[in-house]
């Protein structure tokens, strides 16, 4: 079997076998992300793991092709200054914030504290400095749920082609079972769009039980 993760995933057998391990928590990618967040801790580098990674974290399973993570500035140069070279790499020549691991070959990007999501431009939400909004789940630092929804979908309101965040969100209130309340640890920009896609769970439900 190959060693490296983007060949893996190119060919469907492999990435089924890889996907199922990924859910079980072995496997190239969960191997990477043990090390990084080693790396990231033993460098004193504050992060938070976003994205796919942190769906399965709080309960969404979803196979993911990368590792999203959240640094700030300083974190982002001192990845940049202490493991480019010991078990990182740029993605591409001039890559600044896009890297992979050299042992699987597998993506982590980083996005930087102050960032907007979604569409870019600025707005009521943006990326929180890493340990602000962070919980340890499995030893990996990871975004708490209330951010992670709250950035999703602000991503999903404001970037067309980010719908499947809005999706996501979706996944995450019937797997965490999460109620209308949970509207109030979300910041006012996305609360409405939140309740939309609550009740539209909750209408589907109540469909199934007539």
């Amino acid at each position: 079997m190959s060693t490296d993760f983007q060949q893996t995933i190119s060919t469907p057998t492999a990435a089924y076998a890889e996907g199922l391990s990924f859910f079980n928590g072995t496997g190239m990618l969960n191997d990477a992300l043990t090390r990084l967040a080693a790396d990231l801790k033993r460098n004193d580098i504050d992060y938070a793991v976003i994205g796919a990674v942190a769906l399965n974290q709080h309960g969404y399973q979803r196979f993911t092709h990368d590792i999203d993570i959240l640094l700030s500035q300083k974190g982002l140069d001192d990845f940049r200054a202490k493991l480019i070279g010991l078990g990182y790499r740029p993605a591409f020549e001039g890559a600044t914030k896009k890297f992979r691991t050299t042992n699987e070959n597998v993506p982590v990007e980083v996005i930087v504290e102050g960032e907007y999501p979604g569409d870019g431009l600025p707005k009521p939400v943006r990326f929180p400095y890493p340990s602000d909004f962070s919980t340890l789940i499995d030893g990996i630092s990871t975004l708490t749920l209330e951010k992670l929804v709250e950035l999703k979908l602000t991503s999903g309101m404001t970037a067309s082609d980010r719908l499947k965040d809005l999706a996501d969100v979706q996944e995450l209130i019937k797997v965490r079972e999460l109620d209308a309340d949970f509207a109030d640890s979300l910041d006012p920009f996305v609360r409405e769009k939140y309740l939309e896609l609550w009740k539209s769970v909750e209408d589907a439900k109540d469909r199934l039980e007539n």
